[in-house]
């Protein structure tokens, strides 16, 4: 059986070769070479050191023949005995001509061009490359876009068909809220307090493992909802393991007791009255923030107990169990108690309930006292090393310059500890407590002046200021005695209205003695206001005045006050004692004045008369002042 030949022909392909593919996947074609670059091409392709197959066979023959006639003139004798020698140098010679031709060729540009050659700028257009740019990242786009879509709907039927979450996203998230770290294939995680100086003994780790499948489905159901349906409670895919030194609930209990009266009290509690975290039904989140609570309390407890034993006070801290009792004021002590229960109780059981209202204040203050510190060890201020180290504070390293003394180096390194500071609030909390209620039952005895105290909302822990306005009803614009107090630790700081500062101790009586004070100063003040708006003098007065009985709490003030025509004078006491106004009034001349033979002049007769008391209870009118309003007005019209 024969077979036809079939000629085939082989054609370099038209398309050139692709030079770059651009990011929105646009092809660069390679252009076509011209002739003089093809030339170029295929002379770098020629190897001299290389013969071709014609020289090859050229040579076999010459040496067969050579070897042919060696062996037919091998009997005979050489007519000239250089005659090899002279052949082997011509072929040199002849092989050195040539290889100097190849190399003038080679060199010599006027026979060949070697160099490479420059091609010809591309013509470009700039709206053509951005469209072609916007449609193939458009395409690239929907392409993405179509992809993210299948992997959406796909994980969504996956979360639609698995009754727990993934354990990896669960981790996730457990990682964002917590420290975690893997040692020898297990997850631990961090729940202390070292950022804080902690030198706490528990270390307050926990291990996250992998739920098993048969603890998700075997979890007992929920408690059922009021239309008696069974609501659906996810299961956890992690697994956390607490110690049992953290579980249960925990809290601090703070208590200002004065002998065996409670004062007022706090509770810090953070978890607040949710289930101990022992309860396997419990989210890894809560069971988390249960053993925080724990380890927070039994944290700061351990650093105020350790305070207490370091501190050198008058009257020494007591470190008894599970509490410390410290003395903030004569007679008056704060305890402070930590609370621990490890049982199924939601709230562990109180040997001594409290009596006292609860101190939302004091309890927000005890509970920054921690995070205080944990905030200023974590956020140094600006500027410090990046690595390394950190160095002494700013002030310290600008001791040298600033020539600072040994006092302001010794000043520099004093710092409050936790229990100071508690200490500190606690007796301002005391003080604020105090004035508060000195003012409030003043302001309720007393009707006549009226005493209003605005206290000032932005106060810092340890120090309070209240403004009080004692001021008459109906004449708020005749006379107003202000009166600006600021309560700090153990003592109050009063600034009168004529600038005078005045310091008290943490007794109430003198601070209750200097508003009876103010109380008279104010009646007199605006007696003599009134009386000037209607015309009548002032002849005299005094704030301290000794004539009269003594008063028990301070001195009497009065003043003395002269009708326009001078006929009629009204003499006004005022005492610190409630009730303690007196008024009593003056006419001239005289009725009583009878001319005699040592006095004859009738000038006489026009001195004031003895001072006849007015009964204030019998008269009418709202209050003092306008009482003496119809008494000035009385006197008036009757001159």
């Amino acid at each position: 059986m024969s077979f036809s030949s079939v000629n085939i022909s082989v054609e370099a392909p038209i398309e050139n070769q692709i030079q770059e593919i651009s990011y929105d996947g646009i092809e660069i074609y390679q252009p076509p070479l011209t002739l003089s670059e093809s030339l170029a091409k295929y002379a770098q392709k020629i190897d001299f050191s290389k013969t071709t197959d014609v020289d090859i066979k050229k040579e076999e023959a010459v040496e067969e023949a050579k070897s042919d006639s060696d062996s037919k003139d091998a009997f005979q004798s050489s007519l000239w005995p250089w005659d090899s020698v002279r052949n082997k140098l011509r072929n040199a010679h002849q092989e050195i001509c040539v290889l100097a031709d190849v190399l003038t060729v080679a060199k010599d540009k006027r026979y060949m061009v070697l160099d490479p050659v420059q091609r010809e700028p591309l013509e470009t257009k700039p709206m053509v490359q951005i469209y072609a740019r916007k449609k193939a990242l458009a395409g690239a786009a929907n392409v993405l876009l179509a992809g993210a879509e299948k992997l959406k709907t796909s994980q969504n039927e996956v979360a639609r068909n698995r009754t727990t979450p993934d354990f990896h996203i669960e981790l996730l998230r457990l990682r964002q809220n917590w420290r975690l770290k893997k040692v020898s294939n297990m997850i631990i995680g961090d729940l202390s307090y070292r950022t804080a100086g902690s030198k706490f003994m528990q270390t307050g780790t926990f291990e996250v493992t992998k739920a098993e499948e048969d603890e998700k489905i075997g979890s007992p159901p929920s408690s059922p909802l009021p239309g008696g349906g069974q609501p659906t409670k996810p299961s956890s895919a992690l697994k956390v393991t607490i110690p049992s030194e953290l579980q249960g609930v925990a809290y601090i209990e703070v208590l200002c007791q004065k002998d065996t009266e409670d004062l007022c009290s706090a509770n810090i509690n953070l978890l607040g009255s949710g289930a101990p975290s022992s309860n396997p039904d419990m989210h890894w989140q809560q069971k988390l923030e249960a053993a925080q609570n724990v380890l927070f309390c039994k944290e700061l407890f351990n650093q105020l107990a350790k305070e207490a034993v370091q501190l050198q006070a008058p009257i020494p801290h007591m470190v008894v169990g599970n509490q410390i009792v410290a003395t903030i004021l004569p007679g008056i002590q704060i305890i402070i108690a930590l609370r621990h229960s490890t049982s199924g109780d939601k709230k562990p059981e109180k040997p001594t309930p409290s009596k006292g209202e609860h101190d939302h204040v004091l309890e927000h203050s005890l509970h920054q006292l921690l995070r205080e510190v944990h905030h200023k060890n974590t956020h140094h201020p600006f500027p410090h090393p990046a690595t390394g180290p950190l160095g002494p504070s700013k002030k310290r390293m600008m001791a040298g310059p600033m020539a600072a003394d040994r006092y302001e180096l010794l000043d520099m390194t004093k710092q409050e500890t936790l229990l100071e500071q508690i200490i500190k609030q606690s007796q301002h909390c005391l003080m604020r407590m105090r004035t508060g209620y000195v003012l409030d039952t003043l302001a309720k005895e007393c009707r006549d002046p009226l005493i209003s105290s605005h206290w000032n909302t932005l106060n810092s822990p340890t120090q309070s200021c209240v403004k009080i306005n004692i001021s008459t009803h109906g004449y708020d614009a005749v006379c107003r005695t202000p009166l600006v107090i600021h309560v700090g630790e153990k003592s109050l700081k009063c600034i009168c209205r004529d600038g005078k500062v005045m310091n008290l101790s943490y007794e109430p009586q003198e601070f209750r003695d200097l508003i009876f004070n103010h109380i008279t100063q104010h009646q007199i003040l605006a007696v003599q206001a009134l009386a000037k708006t209607m015309g009548w003098q002032s002849l005299a007065n005094s704030n301290h005045l000794g004539s009269g009985p003594v008063d028990p709490l301070g001195n009497a003030t009065s003043c003395l006050l002269a009708s326009p025509t001078g006929d009629r004078i009204i003499a006004v006491r005022c005492e610190a004692q409630y009730g303690g106004m007196q008024v009593s009034v003056a006419h001239s001349p005289r009725s009583d004045f009878f001319p005699s033979r040592l006095v004859t002049e009738r000038k006489w007769e026009h001195l004031g008369g003895q001072f006849r008391d007015v009964r204030l209870d019998r008269m009418e009118g709202r209050n003092f002042l306008h009482k003496m309003e119809l008494l000035m007005a009385s006197l008036t019209s009757n001159s």
